[in-house]
Parts: structure tokens; C-alpha cells; sequence
């Protein structure tokens, strides 16, 4: 989205939010709403702020609360769910776990979208993108043969890279 239109993309390391000092987490993530706002007048184009993997602080809120950890979590996601309300600007969240995600941040999202894995002959196109020395029967064969995700055939294709560098080990369909 951010290539198709012309936007950068301020991404959100939800590992760096968390602190072991009292009160720094929400300062951390109120700082990248902040932050963000501020930026809006640099760009020419409005940038996207991208949660990756958000299901790690979009997560059901607690409502026994247990402990002071339970609390702080539930203190970073009311700053964010504060922050959504208001939010002018492109907001994308991407998970694997749609389950995981609290309802009161399902409902502050205008769009949802699912994506399924891809199909053969888009498989296929994947396959020759990553490696592209490989020839269209063997990428045909690779997308028929192994119903992977996008990122597995990435990885097959970085580790298949490695091994032809690290090992002198060609990259053929075998």
C-alpha cells in the first residue's frame, strides 16, 4: 500500500513500548502517537503508522487485575484506544491472531482486511519474483506441489540464497 501510494511507512516496534521502569511504557506509546502528529507537516504525502504483529498490544484487555504489569497493559492499550479516537492520519495494524484482538480496537478500525493464502498460479509468480534464475516448470511445480504463504516462500528463497553463497550450493528445484 505504502509503494502503490507513495507514502512512507512509521513503524511501530511494539517490543520497544514496554519498559521495566515504572510509567515509561505509556510514555512510549502515547511518544509514537506524538511523534507522528508531529511529523504529519513533513510529509507531503500523509505516512502510514504500521502496528506489525499488533495482536501483541491490541490483545483482550484484563479485567481481573492482578498485578501492576496487568495494569500497565491495560494503561498502554486505553492510551491507544485514546489516540485511535482521534487519529488523523492512515493507521494499519497487521496479525496472524484476529482472535487475540480486543473488540474495542475491532470496532475503531474502519476496514478489515483478510488474506488468504495465495493460489497456485500467484504462487508460482512469487516463486519466480524470489528466485529468479529459477525457470517457470520449476516455479510451476514448486507452487503446485507446496501450499505455502508468501513469507514461507521468502524464507525457503533466503535460506536457498544462503546456502549458495555460505556452501557453493546452486539453487535448483532439487
Amino acid at each position: 500500500l505504502a509503494r502503490a501510494t507513495g507514502r512512507d511507512i512509521v513503524q511501530v516496534n511494539v517490543a520497544n513500548l514496554r519498559s521495566m521502569y515504572v510509567g515509561e511504557s505509556e510514555k512510549n506509546t502515547q511518544k509514537v502517537f506524538d511523534d507522528y502528529r508531529e511529523k504529519l507537516g513533513e510529509y507531503e504525502v500523509t505516512p502510514i503508522l504500521l502496528f506489525n504483529e499488533a495482536d501483541g498490544i491490541f490483545g483482550n484487555r484484563y479485567t481481573g487485575i492482578n498485578d501492576s504489569l496487568d495494569q500497565m497493559e491495560n494503561t498502554i492499550q486505553n492510551i491507544i484506544l485514546q489516540n485511535m479516537e482521534t487519529f488523523e492520519g492512515i493507521l494499519i495494524a497487521t496479525t496472524n491472531l484476529t482472535d487475540n484482538f480486543d473488540k474495542a480496537f475491532e470496532r475503531r478500525f474502519l476496514f478489515k482486511i483478510y488474506f488468504e493464502k495465495p493460489k497456485a498460479d500467484v504462487r508460482q509468480q512469487i516463486w519466480m519474483s524470489v528466485l529468479p534464475t529459477l525457470s517457470l516448470d520449476d516455479a510451476t511445480i514448486l507452487a503446485t506441489r507446496y501450499d505455502f504463504t508468501g513469507s514461507m516462500i521468502e524464507n525457503v528463497a533466503r535460506r536457498l540464497t544462503i546456502d549458495e553463497v555460505l556452501y557453493d550450493c546452486p539453487i535448483s528445484l532439487d
